[in-house]
C-alpha cells in the first residue's frame, strides 16, 4: 500500500490500524491477560477499537479509565489548597494490584499540553508529588519491565491547537492525526512487519553501544550552549525499540520510538546544557531549559517560561535533580524531518537525543532487574518518585563516547549519526 492508497482509507480504518499496532505489537498482547487502559476523553473511539482488537486477541478482560481535562480543572478552580497533598492511594494499588496479577497495561496520551499553564504553581508541584508518591508501586513495576506496557496517542482539539496554531480547528486537528499515523508506521502496506523491521534496525544499533562498553558521553554543541558530560552507569546496558518483560512477553514500550537510551551515573554528571525543545509536563510548558550539573547533581537551573514549575520539579526529591535516563536520536529520524515541534514528550523526545530527570530503569543494568535499590545505587541507577524526559539534540549537536582509559570516539555529529 502506497501512501496514496492509505489516504483513501476511512479515518476510522486508519485509527483501527493504530488500534491493532498498539496490541500485536506495542503490548504483544497474549490470550488470557486483562488489559488496562487509561486516556483521556477525546481518545474514546480509539479506546473502543483497542478494545475490539484486544478481546480478538484473546484479552480475558479490558478496563478503560478515563480522564476529563475540565474535570482535572475544577479541582484547580474549586479544591482547598491543603487538598492538593493528597493522592487516592486506593486507586494507584488498585494498578499495581492489577499489574502483579499480569495485566497489561496501555496509556493514551493527548491531553491538553498547556491544560494547567494558568493554574497555581504550588497547587500543581503538590499534586503531582502526592501523584508520584500513591504511583509509584505501580511504577516500578513499569520502570522494571516487569509487564508488558506500551503508549500510544490520539490527536486532541486542545494539543493541535498547539501543534497547529495558525490553522482552524479542523484543519489542525487533521494535520495531527495525520502526523500520528505517519510516525506511528501505519501507513505502509504491512504496518506490524513495518514495525518488526524498525524493531530490528534499532536493535542493530544497540548492540553496536553495548559492544562499546562506553564509560561516558559527552554532548556539545557548535556554539557552546551545550557541553555535558554524561557518565555512564557500572553495568550499564543500552536498549531501544523492543524489550522482553519480565512476564516473558516482547513488547515495545513507546509508539512512535526512535531513541537508543541507557542508564546513567547519577554522580558522574557534569556541565551546562540547554533544551534544544520546549516541555509539556503535568499541563505546564517550560521553555529554554538550562541546567548546569555537578557530580551528578543539578545545581543551577533557569527557564525562560514554567521556571516555578521547574524549580518545583527538581526539588521533588533528592533524585530528582539527577539523571535517570539517557538517550540518543539522529536529527535525521522522521519525526525530526517532518520539522513538526509535537508539545508532546513522547514524539519530541522521539526527534532528538534527550536526558530524563529522575527515576533510572533497573532494565538497563546488566542483571538489573534482580538488584535490590542499595545494589541499583552502588551501580549508580537514580531513585526518583518522578521520571521526567527533555530534550537537549538537534542538528548542531555532537556526541562523543569515551573510553575508561580517555580514548575518544565520535558518535554523533550535527545530529546524525557517524
Amino acid at each position: 500500500m502506497s501512501d496514496l492508497d492509505f489516504a483513501s482509507l476511512s479515518f476510522e480504518q486508519k485509527l483501527d490500524r493504530l488500534a491493532e499496532v498498539a496490541v500485536r505489537i506495542g503490548l504483544n498482547l497474549c490470550a488470557g491477560q486483562e488489559l488496562v487502559i487509561t486516556a483521556p476523553t477525546e481518545a474514546l473511539p480509539l479506546v473502543r477499537l483497542i478494545t475490539a482488537q484486544a478481546y480478538k486477541a484473546g484479552a480475558k478482560f479490558v478496563t478503560a479509565l478515563i480522564s476529563d481535562d475540565d474535570i482535572i480543572l475544577s479541582r484547580y478552580r474549586f479544591a482547598s489548597d491543603e487538598s492538593f497533598d493528597y493522592a487516592p492511594s486506593w486507586y494507584f494499588d488498585a494498578l499495581a494490584a492489577a499489574y502483579k496479577s499480569g495485566a497489561a497495561r496501555l496509556a493514551i496520551t493527548g491531553s491538553n499540553p498547556a491544560l494547567l499553564a494558568g493554574q497555581d504553581p504550588a497547587n500543581v508541584a503538590l499534586a503531582n508529588v502526592s501523584t508520584s508518591r500513591a504511583y509509584k508501586p505501580a511504577l516500578e513495576l513499569i520502570t522494571r519491565h516487569e509487564i508488558n506496557w506500551t503508549i500510544v496517542s490520539a490527536a486532541t482539539p486542545a494539543w493541535a491547537a498547539l501543534a497547529f496554531p495558525n490553522d482552524p480547528e479542523e484543519l489542525a486537528l487533521g494535520k495531527l492525526w495525520d502526523a500520528i499515523f505517519a510516525a506511528s508506521r501505519i501507513t505502509s502496506s504491512n504496518p506490524v512487519e513495518a514495525w518488526r523491521e524498525h524493531g530490528a534496525n534499532l536493535k542493530h544499533r544497540v548492540d553496536f553501544l553495548n559492544r562499546k562498553h562506553y564509560y561516558a558521553l559527552r554532548f556539545h554543541t557548535l556554539d557552546g550552549s551545550t557541553d555535558l558530560t554524561v557518565g555512564l552507569a557500572d553495568s550499564h546496558l543500552w536498549a531501544g525499540g523492543g524489550t522482553t518483560a519480565g512476564n516473558g512477553i516482547y513488547c515495545q514500550p513507546n509508539i512512535p520510538t526512535e531513541e537508543c537510551f541507557t542508564t546513567p551515573h547519577k554522580d558522574r554528571v557534569n556541565g551546562h546544557v540547554l533544551a534544544s525543545k520546549p516541555l509539556s509536563h503535568q499541563g505546564t510548558l517550560m521553555e529554554n531549559i538550562r541546567c548546569e550539573f555537578k557530580n551528578g547533581k543539578i545545581v543551577k537551573a533557569s527557564a525562560t517560561a514554567g521556571e516555578a514549575a521547574l524549580q518545583k520539579l527538581i526539588s521533588t526529591d533528592d533524585g530528582a535533580s539527577r539523571l535517570g535516563e539517557v538517550a540518543l536520536v539522529p536529527h535525521n529520524s522522521p519525526i525530526a524531518q517532518s520539522g513538526i515541534l509535537f508539545w508532546n514528550t513522547l514524539f519530541d523526545e522521539n526527534a532528538a537525543s534527550h536526558i530524563a530527570l529522575g527515576q533510572a530503569y533497573s532494565t538497563c543494568l546488566i542483571d538489573g532487574e534482580k538488584m535490590s535499590p542499595a545494589e541499583l545505587a552502588a551501580h549508580g541507577a537514580n531513585d526518583s518518585l518522578i521520571h521526567v524526559d527533555w530534550m537537549i539534540g538537534g542538528p548542531t549537536m555532537s556526541v562523543d563516547g569515551i573510553h575508561a582509559d580517555g580514548a575518544v570516539e565520535p558518535l554523533i555529529r550535527t545530529g546524525d549519526w557517524v
